[in-house]
């Protein structure tokens, strides 16, 4: 990664312009970072990051978007578009999850900003909700090892102690008896995932929802990943788990709209068995000079042009499109999967679960470090994500990867690179990523935070620090 991105070709700004540059020679510098940009993952040789790939798509949601980019979706008496948009976006989003089979409840939901914020609004709706229905004044929430870091993060965020659980190595599935043992009587909620980001396998949601029930405690499937792909999944007849408000004791979905629901970034949904928990973390302040202050979730102003741009991507595709997609991106990963099995040194994690791996997949070696293949593969276009505990790669296959001549340069690359690290790991040698991937599994200590901290200080000051021309 350059250090100093574009600052050979562009120029830095450090300070804001004393006169401003032509519109046509912005958009010309800004098509020339965003053209160099495209042509990596055009290739379909990057995990995840890109789910539709489509520019003749994304070119349609810019137009949708532009239309409404401007309007502030607080404001719904000057734009009533925005309470159409988003309402039918949760609408369309709970007929997907089968909002229709509950019983006990008024289903919900709520537009957010991205997979984070659904997570961090269930965690404060969990937390309110048990303050004022079960008096918790302690809350702690339970979540296998696996599920998302953003619970970890709204755990630290809202002072809600984190419990975690191990989970079954082998099956890489959470653990249900491990939390069991962590749920209490300030436990506000569980959670399973659908799939986890590691390994794209679902978790036994059912037992999961049979025990928050048996506890009296909220229980949330974290469909983020698989949210808007899985029921197609499902539909297709894949060995997909019900996941969804079928369950009994599901309480809380989220969804991402940004990811297998091809609608840009910044657009996730939260979804509630009933009105009375999303209702709990409403804010309201009555008696501000400003006026008074609602807000049915943490952010305020919104631009008009993500919502629109979301409802633009659903209501085109419908059910017969996202289920092409679907059928073409489990096709591409089956195969994927199979040039992995075809490697003796290579081993699928969680295959042969009750929730196996779809469109989702994560590969390990028992025979080298899996690393090794992260450095080969890199120089080649692929990227790939590195996780721990123990050390893999993450493929998450979206659109870009069902392109003719990609699963076959896969099986291609993969061969030289196995070859590769077979004769790095007789030499004795380390990978260049595991210097960063195998630090932080070997457990997380002083040097290695004040290294990630300052990682993500470069990331954000970087240009900063650039001389003056």
């Amino acid at each position: 990664m350059n250090d100093f991105p574009y600052s050979d070709r562009f120029a830095v700004n450090r300070t804001l312009p004393d006169r401003g540059r032509p519109r046509d020679e912005v958009l010309a510098e800004m098509r020339a970072m965003a053209e160099e940009e495209d042509a990596f993952w055009e290739t379909g040789k990057v995990s995840g990051t890109m789910y539709c790939g489509d520019h003749e798509h994304y070119d349609f949601l810019g137009e949708a978007f532009g239309m409404f980019a401007h309007v502030n979706a607080l404001q719904r008496d000057m734009c009533p578009s925005q309470t159409k948009f988003e309402g039918e976006v949760i609408a369309m989003a709970l007929d997907l999850m089968h909002a229709e089979a509950v019983t006990d409840g008024e289903p919900a939901g709520l537009v957010t900003t991205g997979g984070t914020g659904s997570i961090l609004h269930a965690l404060i709706a969990y937390r309110e909700h048990a303050r004022e229905t079960r008096g918790v004044t302690r809350p702690n929430f339970v979540k296998p090892e696996t599920g998302h870091a953003a619970f970890d993060k709204g755990c630290h965020l809202f002072g809600i102690e984190l419990r975690v659980a191990p989970v079954d190595p082998k099956t890489t599935l959470a653990d249900v008896d491990a939390m069991a043992e962590l749920v209490d009587d300030q436990t506000i909620a569980i959670i399973g995932s659908a799939g986890n980001y590691a390994y794209g396998t679902v978790d036994p949601i059912a037992d999961l929802a049979a025990l928050a029930q048996e506890r009296g405690v909220g229980m949330h499937v974290d469909g983020c990943l698989g949210g808007f792909i899985l029921p197609f999944g499902q539909e297709l007849g894949f060995p997909i788990p019900d996941f969804d408000f079928r369950v009994p004791g599901v309480t809380t979905i989220s969804a991402d709209t940004h990811k297998y629901g091809y609608a840009f970034k910044g657009s996730s949904t939260l979804l509630f068995r009933d009105k009375g928990l999303r209702r709990a973390q409403y804010f309201h302040l009555l008696d501000w000079s400003g006026g008074k202050y609602m807000s049915p979730g943490m952010e305020g102003s919104r631009s008009g042009g993500l919502i629109a741009s979301t409802w633009a991507s659903m209501v085109s595709l419908g059910r017969d499109g996202y289920l092409a997609h679907a059928r073409e991106i489990f096709e591409t990963a089956t195969a994927m999967m199979d040039v992995v099995r075809s490697q003796p040194e290579l081993r699928i994690m969680g295959e042969g679960t009750s929730g196996p791996p779809t469109f989702c997949f994560s590969f390990t070696s028992d025979d080298f470090e899996i690393y090794h293949l992260v450095d080969f593969l890199g120089p080649k276009g692929w990227r790939f994500n590195g996780q721990q505990y123990p050390n893999a790669i993450h493929m998450a296959v979206t659109r870009p990867q069902t392109r003719a001549g990609v699963v076959e340069a896969f099986a291609a690359d993969l061969a030289e690179a196995i070859a590769y690290a077979k004769q790095k790991q007789a030499a004795g040698e380390e990978a260049f990523a595991g210097a960063i991937y195998g630090g932080v599994a070997g457990g997380l200590d002083q040097a290695t935070s004040d290294f990630i901290v300052a990682v993500m200080d470069d990331m954000l000051d970087k240009q900063q620090s650039l001389p003056p021309a």
